[in-house]
């Protein structure tokens, strides 16, 4: 049985004279247990809308979500109450915000809302509960954590904000933990010790992963398998090895050519894709990526491209590769 399995997701946000049509079917599944994905693609792609609607955390009176499959360990999430999704959140399916210093609450210290988060999903008491927290602020090397446990967010920096963040999103060692740009905001050393906690913590408690962010870097570093998303579609999904090295869609070719390389001389010009993302209130018809795009020919304009198999787990949506 695969761990999430998600078919032809849709998320439409409605408002009073557009409906933005932010994810357009999108399609993926985490295997087994400790697989990394990585979900790449540009601001407004579609990538943290992906994660909301896993979590059901898009308001119902806001966004329309639908989906043939969104389910997880065998469990369909869309047929599940408000309450069951509470019991989910947190326990099984975990999540770090993106922006930790607004995703903590600024009136509440650091312990109070740990506890909480702790007595919601474990039968505990509120001195157990305060002990799994202690432990859990250390595994995330922030010392001192019984003093943490009494600090405001402010008090702290960003890089410990987003510590305390991975601490209470895995203090119920959930089986899937999604990522939101973990690393953003952060200074490249505290980038590279967060990733590397996250990769150790993941491997000591056996659970999945799933990480977005616009850097392909990270995703190198933290992936098994990637996911490319463009115009709230997937272009190209397949292993980190794949991607990296034989690339098959256009827009996967262009954003890694868009990494600055140090050994290209200062004289040259960095690349960059020309144009802007497509509006999601008026997505272009056929491929999202036409407007942009070094290949694009007729066909493209007028017909979304059908998944093309490059190998067993490599995929991509591009008329140049049917």
């Amino acid at each position: 049985m695969k761990l999430l399995e998600i078919e032809n997701l849709h998320v439409t946000f409605r408002q009073k004279n557009d409906n933005i049509q932010a994810v357009r079917g999108v399609s993926f599944s985490i295997d087994s247990a400790g697989q990394s994905i990585g979900i790449v693609g540009e601001s407004g792609s579609g990538k943290s809308v992906t994660s909301l609607a896993i979590m059901r955390l898009l308001k119902k009176h806001q966004a329309e979500v639908s989906a043939d499959l969104l389910r997880f360990s065998g469990e369909d999430l869309m047929k599940k109450s408000k309450k069951a999704m509470q019991q989910i959140r947190g326990r099984h399916i975990s999540m770090i915000f993106q922006e930790p210093m607004t995703s903590l609450d600024p009136v509440f210290r650091i312990g109070q809302q740990m506890i909480e988060t702790v007595m919601l999903h474990q039968n505990v008491n509120k001195k157990r509960a305060w002990n799994i927290s202690v432990d859990i602020l250390s595994r995330v090397d922030i010392k001192n954590s019984e003093k943490i446990m009494g600090d405001y967010p402010h008090q702290l920096s960003g890089g410990m904000c987003q510590r305390v963040m991975i601490a209470m999103s895995l203090i119920c060692n959930p089986s899937i933990l999604i990522a939101d740009e973990p690393t953003t905001a952060l200074d490249v050393t505290v980038q590279s010790q967060v990733l590397e906690l996250i990769k150790k913590l993941q491997k000591d408690i056996g659970m999945s992963l799933i990480i977005i962010t616009h850097d392909l870097g990270v995703i190198a570093e933290t992936a098994d398998k990637v996911i490319v998303m463009y115009g709230g579609k997937i272009l190209e999904i397949g292993p980190v090895f794949d991607i990296f090295d034989k690339p098959s869609n256009p827009y996967t070719k262009a954003l890694l050519k868009s990494i600055p390389d140090i050994s290209n001389p200062r004289s040259e010009k960095l690349y960059v894709i020309e144009g802007a993302s497509p509006n999601p209130a008026n997505p272009p018809g056929g491929c999202p990526f036409h407007p942009r795009c070094a290949e694009v020919s007729d066909r493209c304009r007028g017909e979304m491209p059908p998944e093309t198999k490059i190998s067993k787990d490599h995929s991509s949506w591009c008329w140049s590769v049917v």
